[in-house]
Parts: structure tokens; sequence; C-alpha cells
């Protein structure tokens, strides 16, 4: 089955871009376009897709904001990648706290796109790891997130799930973090599952972003 992407973006050539790239793909279809955050709940609802590629930046309804109230109230929403020219952005930053699952800058190459597309559908890798430790390092509390360090604190994460958390906020994917441990990935993922429950992280970037902001993982 295609990965079904959502293209949310007030640009026009910004989502005719990301179409021709994306649908040049076998395994990833374009299924639907919004010019507005204010428009994604419905289509996604309606369109169910795996991906929602989302501007952070739009005039009615930003892509933090969009992204709060779709996975506040949508079950089972999809994937969330958020679309923005500059790398070095708080309101980066703050869509990935709010539960973004990676962005992608509109100057990427095609083959970075579609990688970001593929990657982020997948969940078993943290897109652009050394992007989001910067991001953290300037914007994120850095250890002084009492609300953070609590649910760190009453995880009560047992050795080897500490370690695969410092891996998983090294970017490493299951597979690599299998070959580090020397275990199988199913073993591995096992364990990100239970890192993830006892954080209530819905995927491993709100998990990554947990660990930086409770100071568990030094994000420099």
């Amino acid at each position: 089955m295609p990965v079904t992407v959502l293209l949310v973006d007030d640009e026009p050539l910004v989502r005719a871009g990301l179409r021709a790239v994306l649908e040049a793909q076998p395994d990833i279809e374009v299924v639907g376009e919004a010019a507005d955050g204010a428009a994604v709940i419905p289509l996604v609802r309606r369109l169910r897709p795996d991906v929602v590629a989302m501007d952070v930046r739009m005039p009615l309804l930003d892509g933090i904001e969009a992204t709060r109230a779709l996975l506040r109230t949508v079950e089972e929403p999809p994937k969330i990648l958020v679309v923005t020219t500059f790398e070095n952005d708080e309101y980066v930053y703050e869509a990935l706290r709010a539960g973004a699952d990676g962005f992608l800058l509109k100057r990427a190459r095609p083959a970075e796109i579609v990688h970001a597309v593929r990657l982020v559908a997948e969940g078993e890798s943290l897109l652009f790891p050394a992007s989001v430790r910067r991001l953290a390092a300037e914007y994120g509390d850095d250890g002084g997130n009492r609300a953070a360090r609590d649910v760190l604190e009453r995880a009560r994460l047992t050795e080897r799930e500490a370690e695969v958390l410092r891996l998983m906020a090294r970017g490493l994917s299951n597979a690599e973090i299998a070959a580090r441990l020397v275990v199988s990935t199913e073993t591995v993922k096992s364990h990100v599952s239970a890192v993830l429950a006892k954080l209530g992280a819905r995927d491993r970037t709100q998990a990554v972003i947990a660990a930086y902001e409770s100071g568990f993982v030094a994000p420099g």
C-alpha cells in the first residue's frame, strides 16, 4: 500500500512542487491539499492520510495550532511533517513540542523530501536528529522543564530502556540500535514501545523531546 499524504500550505507553488516530487514515487500518493491549517481536521477525517505535510506558518491557523488540534480531536491521527523555510526556527521546535513527528525544509532536494515522508511514515528513526538537537539546545528548557522531569522520574525506565532512549536521541534507527546493543530488531522494538508507553509519548520524536526537556539527555 502506498504512503498517503495530505499537503497543507498557503502557497500554491509549494504545494504543486511537493505534489510533483512525491507523486513521482510509486509508493507515495498525494490524496489532498489545503491552503490553511483550519481545513486540516475535516480533510484528515475524510481522507485518512498516513502523513500530513504542513507549513508551520499560515495566515488563519498555523502549523503549531493545527498540530495541537489534530492530535487532540482525531483518533489515530496521521504522522505530521512540518514544512518550513528556516531550519533554526523557534516555530519548528514549538511544532515538535506540540506533537509533530519531524520537519522538512522547503528548499530540500527531491530525494530528501521523499526520504522524510517515508521515514516519518515508518516511525522507526528520528528525522534530522542533529537539527533537532540544535533546536533543543537553542529553544528547549535545557533540563529546566519540571513537568518533563517529573514524567521521566515517574517512568522508572529500566537501564536498558534508558540506553535505548539515549540512542534514539542520537538518531539511531531500530536496526542500528539492535546492532549497537547486539540484540534483535524485535527486541529493540519492544524496548522502544515500552519507553513510549512509560513516557506517554505518541512516537520517538516526542520521547526524544521529553528527554531533552527533562535534562535526561543533553542536546549539545
